[in-house]
């Protein structure tokens, strides 16, 4: 049995040819680097100030014998300023300020995210109302309620205010947070037989450790570097928080760039610290997968 050929029509046409695509992974690295660029850039701009807060820090001061980089302000300014009373009157402050406003933006927060009735919807437009308004606008009337309770010229005024001014935003902040964890978490607790407040404890609070170091960044932010309020409220140089005491030490060593550079890195440096330290502790992903094909 022999093998037959077909014969091709001369006139057939040919497999068409398909372009070269295009590799998908170019414009991706293209678009990567240029967002690149655009926060190294960005990155730049920011850190220059800093940069050269910190190098003016490290110059000799006026009249002083030393060359090159030195840390002489730093040993001026803690043995013959107040930066230590500043600095203890600040922290005192804020750390207040950041356990009070997460203490009761927690339980109020999940309130406002799970509850529903006009009470609930009353107090988010409140709190809303409350958070658009500037602080300035309530200074006078707080002075003047302050002087007669004898508030003036006390870091626990100041604490009062601080409070107040972070509480709204504190517990929208809570809020948000807690509409990203599912309702379903506290159901199986619920039928588990913890309670509500268990529930919320177990569950809810326990997978909320980046929304509550959220709030006490922003919390201890405001508390930290609030210039306004506290040189309205405070009189004294004992009760001076860091901001005061910086815009007076200013004031009187305005030539001697060093040591004021020097008390400025100085106040840079807790919530740099801050940062660092809890950085690590944010997550972005949350938990809302937990309950992925259920």
């Amino acid at each position: 049995m022999t093998a037959t050929s077909i014969p091709v029509p001369t006139g057939a046409a040919k497999p068409a040819v398909r372009p070269a695509s295009r590799n998908p992974d170019a414009g991706t690295r293209g678009a990567s680097a240029v967002r690149f660029l655009v926060l190294l850039v960005v990155t730049a701009i920011v850190l220059v100030p800093i940069l050269a807060v910190v190098g003016l820090s490290l110059q000799p001061a006026l009249g002083s014998s030393a060359t090159g980089l030195t840390l002489e302000n730093f040993v001026n300014i803690f043995s013959q300023t107040d930066v230590l009373r500043w600095l203890r009157n600040s922290m005192s402050v804020t750390l207040v300020t950041v356990v009070v406003s997460v203490a009761v933006a927690a339980p109020a927060g999940y309130v406002l995210s799970r509850g529903r009735g006009k009470l609930v919807s009353g107090f988010s437009l409140i709190l809303f109302v409350i958070q658009s308004l500037p602080v300035v606008t309530a200074i006078i009337p707080l002075f003047i309620l302050f002087a007669v309770l004898g508030l003036v010229d006390t870091l626990w005024g100041l604490m009062i205010i601080y409070v107040g001014s972070t509480m709204s935003v504190a517990i929208w902040m809570m809020a948000a947070y807690y509409d990203s964890i599912p309702v379903n978490l506290e159901e199986a607790a619920w039928m588990d037989g913890c309670s509500v407040f268990g529930g919320f404890i177990k569950v809810v609070l326990r997978n909320s450790l980046p929304g509550i170091l959220s709030t006490a960044i922003f919390s201890f932010l405001l508390a930290w570097n609030d210039y306004l309020v506290a040189l309205v409220f405070l009189r004294s140089n004992l009760n001076f928080t860091f901001p005061v005491g910086l815009q007076s030490f200013f004031q009187q060593n305005a030539t001697n760039w060093g040591l004021v550079m020097a008390v400025a890195v100085m106040m840079m440096l807790p919530p740099v610290i801050l940062f660092a330290c809890l950085n690590k502790y944010f997550s972005v992903g949350g938990i809302g997968g937990s309950l992925a094909g259920q």
